[in-house]
């Protein structure tokens, strides 16, 4: 049985980190405070491309979910790239599982509230990744992450650390048999069943009864 192909993602507007079992990338972007509406939507398009284009095919994707106490300018804009991702990713058919930064550094490191360079400084130091800077730290844990749920740890990690695995939203139809990862035939993609959206009714033509009884007309009554 061959490994499953899972990718940690570490999304951001200027250095979103892509990672794999072996593997780490960064997709760069960048933008100015004045741009457009138009410029600010195209730069996200383009970026959220990228992001998936390097996730390409993969049996689950790990996304770092929101950091909700940020109040800078650009929230409005990480958070339309985040649901791009996702949203592309999920069409796809890839199980996506969101975890929250405080779950993505205790699994490196054992605390929750450890510095991104504690987190870069634990990946190297344990998987013996190369590992560019922070963005890419943190996608390998959180592909690290994924592995481990499903039963195929790079290493093994400590229970103090792998605990954070049970605070992580993992997708409900994910798993070794729905995700075909014994190497059956079918694809996850036809083991779920597509979401229908319901048809708007036909509007209903009313018919024309005329003034109903004791209706004024309104132009008698000006004359």
């Amino acid at each position: 049985m061959t490994r499953p192909r899972v990718c940690g993602l570490d999304l951001s507007l200027t250095a979103s980190g892509v990672a794999g079992a072996n593997w780490a990338r960064t997709v760069a972007s960048s933008g100015h405070r004045d741009d457009s509406f138009l410029a600010r939507g195209t730069r996200l398009h383009r970026l959220a491309g990228g992001v998936v284009a390097l996730v390409g095919r993969c049996d689950l994707a790990v996304v770092e979910g929101p950091a909700y106490s940020r109040t800078t300018g650009s929230v409005w804009d990480r958070a339309g790239l985040w649901w791009l991702v996702v949203d592309a990713l999920m069409s796809r058919g890839i199980p996506v599982a969101v975890v929250a930064p405080t779950a993505r550094a205790k699994y490196a490191t054992g605390r929750g509230n450890a510095s991104k360079a504690a987190v870069v400084a634990a990946v190297r130091r344990t998987y013996r990744v190369p590992v560019a800077d922070d963005n890419q730290a943190d996608a390998f844990t959180l592909a690290a992450m994924g592995l481990d749920w499903l039963g195929e740890a790079l290493v093994e990690v400590p229970a103090g650390q792998r605990c954070a695995l049970d605070h992580v939203a993992w997708p409900a139809t994910a798993g070794p048999a729905q995700l075909a990862l014994d190497g059956g035939a079918v694809p996850y993609l036809d083991t779920v069943e597509p979401v229908r959206r319901p048809r708007r009714p036909a509007p209903v033509a009313v018919p024309d009864l005329g003034p109903c009884p004791g209706q004024l007309d309104a132009l008698a009554v000006v004359e």
